[in-house]
């Protein structure tokens, strides 16, 4: 008999013996491990629930589907608080924002032939082992209503034994598809794609790097401005959390006139902001920026924006360049931005709205900023990856 003691970041139970960790259990549960490796729970927390997905058991893609939210919740918040405290921060925390059920708008799945047909889906935990999804809790109603469009592209892009990436983004007039394949594009597979793309109503539908074709401009609203990204391209995963940062960040530099988005994608933020001040985004995707650019200017009482393509992990943009920004949004990979957040520091900007999807990384960069001379008043954690282990932040960054 194990008891389990707590959780790590991941999710995963550690155990009274010092050596194990067990999936899909909770802190305080009795447990009983087969030779085989099976967990049986013997005494169930309290904070156990049936898990609402009936994929959960077999599918790879949620991790926390056995507990309440409340507990979910206070573990992810838990995770920030500790990567912070480890920095020597403990700033007030904010109730977090937790997206609901079927409300991811885009997601990489997988797509297999079989003998009947095809199948798609995530893969189990740590395995190559395709699971068919059709009742995922996660996905929007669109997404899942797409699945017969996806098994049929699977059939004609996928060889018996391989397997082809598919991701997935839901739009206003379709669904917005990328095929990752070896597969060649011929002529005669051209216009059977097209064929396909019409008889589904995909939006748009990509090969590799070749768009086969465009029915509807698959764009997405930012802040009331319609953008068409790239094939593939970064968006937040659910409207709920693209709204619940983007309040925050409009709460930071509500008083700027000028501001720089750093790591800006496609305009997620930048073109909110443009509403009321003058705003600057730098990104390194070059067709990224396009986008934002072709947005602005289609959009309407918008503000000036200016775009710079730049690899701010080798070139951040330096303290003289920033002199005449009031605020900076940065929102960067999970590795961070430690060179971009050390000449942020040395600069003269009062307001930096930071986003992070690593708190590990986040905690790194807000001490750099806080050394320099920041005060950090409140962090707001975003789930937007429900049931899964990734956390979201929103921080407030203010020069004493």
């Amino acid at each position: 008999m194990l008891t389990i003691e707590s959780l790590t970041h991941l999710g995963m139970g550690r155990a009274s013996d010092g050596r194990s960790l067990l999936p899909r259990v909770l802190p305080g549960e009795e447990v009983e491990v087969a030779q085989d490796g099976t967990v049986r729970i013997v005494t169930p927390s309290t904070d156990r629930v049936a898990a609402p997905c009936r994929h959960f058991k077999t599918c790879g893609g949620c991790a926390m589907q056995h507990a309440k939210d409340d507990f979910v919740a206070e573990w992810k918040r838990d995770i920030v608080v500790k990567a912070l405290q480890a920095r020597g921060l403990s700033p007030v925390f904010r109730p977090v924002q937790t997206s609901p059920a079927q409300s991811r708008r885009r997601a990489k799945l997988s797509g297999q032939r079989t003998k009947k047909g095809a199948m798609v889906g995530f893969h189990a935990k740590a395995s190559n082992m395709l699971v068919p999804v059709p009742d995922c809790q996660l996905l929007t109603s669109a997404l899942i209503a797409s699945f017969p469009a996806l098994e049929a592209l699977t059939v004609l892009a996928c060889s018996r034994k391989g397997e082809i990436d598919l991701t997935v983004t839901e739009t206003a007039l379709g669904t917005d598809v990328l095929v990752e394949t070896d597969k060649d594009l011929t002529p005669q597979l051209r216009v059977e794609l097209a064929a396909l793309a019409n008889q589904f109503g995909l939006s748009r539908l990509v090969w590799n790097d070749e768009p086969v074709v465009t029915i509807n401009p698959p764009a997405q609203d930012f802040g009331g401005t319609d953008v068409v990204p790239p094939p593939g391209a970064f968006l937040q995963a659910t409207k709920h959390g693209e709204l619940a940062l983007l309040a925050s960040v409009q709460e930071i530099t509500a008083k700027a006139g000028r501001i720089v988005d750093l790591f800006s994608g496609c305009g997620t933020f930048t073109l909110p902001l443009s509403k009321r001040a003058e705003v600057h985004a730098v990104e390194s995707e070059a067709a990224m920026l396009q986008a934002l650019d072709r947005g602005w200017r289609e959009g309407h009482q918008l503000r000036r924006v200016t775009t710079e393509a730049r690899d701010l992990f080798r070139r951040p943009l330096e303290a003289d360049e920033l002199r005449s920004f009031d605020a900076a949004v940065i929102d960067p990979p999970r590795a961070g931005a430690e060179a971009q957040i050390a000449t942020l520091a040395a600069s003269g900007i009062n307001t930096i709205a930071m986003v992070s999807c690593n708190p590990v990384t986040f905690a790194r960069d807000a001490k750099m900023l806080v050394d320099a001379g920041f005060e950090l008043p409140w962090v707001q954690v975003v789930d937007q990856f429900r049931w899964s282990p990734h956390t979201e932040v929103v921080a407030s960054f203010t020069r004493k």
